[in-house]
Order: structure tokens, then sequence, then C-alpha cells
């Protein structure tokens, strides 16, 4: 590409950019000040362009109106996230942080529906800023002059929130309590209204850079969850709770996308390499390597008063006879399903679908709940093995047992490959290293239309005769109890006692000998494994896979039967999985806006079952002398 095609794109990089910084230095904030990974940014981002949508259609006729009503509609959205922050969040700032997390997942699902009920399903687009519809002419290309308007707010916020926070006493008393929030509430502060002002001004933040992004891109519906994957991104590159670590990177990433752009298609040793397709991938990439050499981003520091590493569970209990019993019951009532095909003719398909639901929230409770290894990217074990089973099946001509048999061997493998670099992180920063080793694999995965299929992924994969009918129900049957007892054995087993000890204190079980990392990658290994054979199961069961078996939804999904369920118990990922996907079959069959409902369930179980569901009903037999 010419010299000028570089400058405009390297222009364009710096657009974006501080669109980029804008979410993601209201996250950072309130990470920094609260401690929770607020899933819901994305929203208030979306949110912020919906408003701003509508205020404009009746202010926006002249350049005063047009950003007074996107200023309005920041405003809106900061009021609205400090609702949020004293209704919901306030009481829940001593859960633990995944629960924290599904409590905003939750809100996710709410908000999204909420814009569905006022906006409609279609897209909207908002006209363009007056007096800055025009281009700046650079040599023979062109650059929107809004374009350059929003290269210069980026710049102007980061000043405004650096004067903010080192000019201010409210800002030292942000700072304060991103370093130490006990100590700050020994002095005497009001955390309470601290932590309140901060989500507000965060959500003020997400807003405005929703906001205006009206001339530049319609409000949808999809917003929500794509611009929340950057925002984390851009927040962990940085430094979780840096606001100039925050600029660095999307200055960074917003770049390397405007030049895989700006090189265009690129002869390298013979091999045509199509750069702007990176630019789906890049800034995982990016990530990736950032926390493989710097843990804690560019700008971040350790962190304190965090949980790391998972504090010590209750000790876990052999099953009593009453348990042997129900899951004895359980085993018999899905035995039984398809032989009421003729009053229920769904029941053993839902039944299936919660069989294989059940082995993945399994596998990821395996390394979460046991190991203490948070991750927001399992879904590619699970797309791994789906993938892996439908190639070997239906382009190399393997049968079926030998494509079920390796398909969990290649997911494992790529968690050997994975989980070497992902368990030398911990916390949130372990949880996006493996968010963006599954970006990348479905970026493969979806690129690649010889081998993969692309968008259409690849279908007509169905069991082989000796498994047709109800055989391959009962098949999966099998697989998923022998699969759940075999991780309860383990659980047991020195193995797992050795994996709780580490998960509890890393030091410490560095110190009596155990070799923690090991024990952690082998867990981590563990549970691909398994979720491969789920993601096998699966292609069997649909006859097809696709991209969407790999994407964060599918990831976010597991992350939440587990914690439904209850992640201190050997039972929650089960009784999660079940409950997940009998509550969402249930609300999409009812109602248009499921998401809502299902939303209000999630944030009444975390409210008032802190513990998951089998974790409450564990708790309450413990409390009659029991044993769970």
């Amino acid at each position: 590409m010419h010299l000028t095609g570089f400058i405009v794109q390297f222009l364009n990089g710096l657009a974006e950019a501080s669109s980029l910084f804008l979410v993601a230095a209201g996250l950072s904030l309130i990470f920094g000040v609260s401690r929770i990974v607020n899933f819901a940014h994305g929203s208030l981002y979306m949110l912020g362009i919906y408003i701003a949508y509508s205020i404009v259609q009746h202010w926006g006729q002249g350049p005063a109106g047009f950003w007074a009503s996107l200023l309005c509609a920041a405003l809106v959205v900061g009021l609205l996230g400090a609702l949020v922050e004293m209704v919901l969040l306030r009481r829940i700032y001593r859960a633990p942080e995944m629960f924290q997390l599904l409590a905003t997942f939750a809100l996710v699902l709410v908000f999204n529906d909420m814009a569905l009920w006022l906006w409609g399903p279609d897209d909207l687009l908002g006209p363009l800023a007056p007096g800055l519809n025009g281009s700046l002419r650079i040599f023979d290309r062109y650059l929107p002059v809004y374009d350059v308007v929003l290269i210069v707010i980026g710049p102007a916020v980061l000043l405004a929130l650096w004067l903010l926070l080192t000019r201010t006493r409210w800002g030292t008393l942000i700072r304060a309590a991103t370093q130490d929030r006990e100590m700050l509430g020994a002095l005497g502060v009001n955390q309470a209204w601290l932590f309140t002002g901060v989500f507000a001004l965060g959500a003020f933040l997400a807003g405005l850079g929703g906001a205006i992004q009206i001339p530049r891109q319609p409000a949808s519906l999809g917003l929500d969850l794509s611009v929340i994957g950057d925002a984390f991104v851009v927040v962990v590159v940085g430094g979780m709770g840096s606001i100039p670590g925050a600029y660095l990177a999307a200055l960074i990433i917003a770049e390397l996308k405007a030049l895989c752009i700006a090189l265009g298609v690129v002869d390298i040793a013979g091999v045509s390499v199509a750069f702007p397709k990176l630019t789906l991938v890049v800034e995982f990439i990016f990530m990736a390597f950032v926390l493989v050499f710097r843990p804690w981003g560019l700008r971040g520091r350790p962190l304190a008063s965090v949980r790391l590493a998972g504090q010590p569970d209750a000790p876990l209990r052999p099953a009593g006879a009453g348990f042997k019993w129900l899951a004895l019951l359980l085993a018999a009532a899905f035995a039984l399903l398809p032989l009421l095909s003729g009053v229920l003719p769904y029941a053993a398909v839902l039944a299936q679908d919660m069989l294989i639901a059940v082995l993945f929230a399994v596998s990821l409770h395996f390394m979460m709940g046991l190991g203490g290894m948070p991750s927001f990217g399992h879904a590619a074990y699970f797309g791994i093995g789906a993938y892996a089973a439908a190639l070997l099946f239906k382009s190399a001509g393997l049968g079926m047992a030998a494509s079920l048999l390796a398909a969990p061997l290649a997911a494992g493998l790529a968690a050997v490959v994975f989980g070497w670099f992902c368990i030398r992180l911990t916390g949130v920063y372990l949880a996006m290293l493996t968010l963006a080793f599954a970006q990348i694999v479905w970026s493969i995965v979806y690129q690649w239309d010889a081998v993969t299929g692309g968008s259409n992924g690849i279908v007509g994969i169905w069991p082989e005769a000796w498994l047709s009918g109800n055989a391959y129900y009962y098949f999966t049957l099998l697989v998923v109890a022998a699969a759940s007892v075999a991780v309860r054995r383990m659980a047991f087993a020195p193995f797992g006692y050795a994996l709780r000890s580490v998960r509890d204190s890393a030091l410490r079980a560095d110190a009596i000998g155990l070799n923690a990392k090991g024990v952690q990658w082998t867990a981590f290994i563990v549970a691909g494994l398994f979720a491969g054979l789920a993601g096998a199961l699966y292609v069997f069961s649909k006859g097809s896979t696709s991209p969407e078996v790999i994407t964060v939804g599918k990831s976010v999904d597991g992350l939440v039967m587990v914690l439904l369920g209850g992640i201190q118990t050997l039972f929650g990922p089960i009784v999660g999985a079940a409950g997940f996907t009998l509550l969402q079959d249930y609300f999409v069959g009812i109602t248009e806006y499921w998401r809502a409902l299902f939303g209000a369930v999630i944030l009444l179980i975390v409210l008032v079952f802190p513990q998951g569901i089998a974790g409450y009903a564990g708790m309450l037999l413990q409390r009659k002398g029991k044993p769970a």
C-alpha cells in the first residue's frame, strides 16, 4: 500500500483508540476500586448508543443539540450505573468473585431484552454530526472529519481523568481504594458512596463511549458482548485499574488492527497472507503475548487485597447412602425418558442436550472448583473436540468409535499447549488468557473455509447404524455417567487432594514438596479432555458443528452452569447444567423476552443462594447432621 494509505489507517487507528479507551477506562476504574469484573459494562455501552439515538431525534438538529444529546445520554447511563450499584452490587461485594461475575452477566441478559422491548430488533443508524459530516483530503485519500474529533476526545478524557485522580480529594480516595480498601475503611471513609460514585463514573464513560459512536455505527442488540471482549482485552493488557495503561493498550491494539488493514494481502516466501483477516484476532494474540511475558499488564501491578487462587473451602465429604440412591434414581429416570416418547416426545432430545451440558460443566468445574483456575475460554476445548470428531469422521473417513476416541485427545493436546502458558497466571489474568486462546481458535475455525467450512460449519455427521435411534442417547448417558464418576474419583484420590491444596495455598503446597504448577497443568489437561469429549458427543447428537460452539457465549454458558449449581460441591455442575438447560428451554418457549426472565432468575439465585443451588442444599443437609 502507498504511504498515504498507511497514514490514513494510522489516523483511523487513533480514532478507534479513543473509542476503545472510553469504554475500557470505565471498566478499569470500576475494577480498580470495587474489584468487580463487570460483564455488564458492554451493555452500558450499548445503552449509550440507543439512548443517544432517541435523544438526538429531538435535540440533535444543530451542533449544540447534538453534543448535548450525547452528553445527556452518557449522564442517563451513569445514573443507571449508580442505581445498579446501590440496588444489586452493593449486596454482593463480599460474595466470591465469580458470583459477582455471574450477577453482572445476568444484567447483560436483562439489559439486552430491555433494549429489545424499547427499541425493537432492527439496527438503528443515527444522524451524522452537524457540521462534521465531511472529509479531509490527505493526498489521494480521505479521512472523515468526525474521526479527527474522536482523535481529540480520547486524550482529552485521559487528561480529565488524570486531573480528577491526582488533583482532587475524591481522586485521592479512589487511588487509595485501589491500593488498600480495608485501610481506607479504617480511616472512616464511607466506602459505599465512594463505590457508588466510581461505578457511576465508569458507567458514564461507557455510555459516552457508546453515544459518540452514533454517526459511525448503528445501535444493535449484539454490541454488548462484542464490545465487552474488546474492553476486557484493553484493560488486561494495560493493567487492571491503570487508566494510562488502558489508553496505551487501546492505542497499541487499535493501531495493530489498522496496520493489518493497511498491509492487505502480502506474499511472504511465496505464500499469500491476508492480514485484514487478522483483525478478528490480533488483539487476543497481542494480549496472550503480553500476559505471558508481563503477567500484570503493561502498566499494572500485582493486585492487593484480592483472592487470586481461591480461599480455603469446606472439605469435600464422600457421598452418603442417600446421595448414592439419589444418583441411581436420576440415572434410572434418564434411562426411562426415551420409553416415554409417546407422552413426552421432546423429553429425550432435551435430556440429551442436558447430558452433554453436564459433561461440559463437570469439565470446567474440575479446573475451576477443585483447581481454582477460572476460565473465560473453556469452549475452545469443546469446539476442538467437536471439529476434530467431525473432520475425522467425515473428511478422514475414520469410523465413529475412532473419531470419538481421537477428538478428546485433540482437545487434550490443545490444553497441553495452552495450559503451559495459562498456569503461570492467576485470577482474572488467567481467565483472560484462556479467553485469548479461545478467540484464536475461533478465528482459525471461522476463517479456514477449505477445512472447517468457515461460518457454515460442517454438516451431515450422524451416528453410525449401530448407534442409531435411542441407542445414541443411551450411549451418551453411559459416557457422561462414567465421566462424572471418574471426576468424582479423582477428587478423592491423592491427585484431587493435591489439586485442592494448591488451590488453597500454592506456597504451602510447594513447601511440602508438591509440584504446584505440574498439578495445575495436569488438571488443565484433564479438563480439556473431558470438554473435548463433550464436544464430540455434541456433534453426533446434532449432526453438525459451527463456529458458535467456540464463542465467548458458549464459555459463559459453562461458567453460569457451574456457578448456578455451586462451585464448592461436586454435584454443583450437574445441578447447574441441568437447571440451566431446563430454564433456558422453558423460557424461550413462553416469551420473546426470555433473556430478561432468565437473567432475573440468575439474580435471584445469586442473592438468595450465593453458594449455588447444590451448595445451599448441601449446607442444609449438614445442618441436619446428614452427610453431603
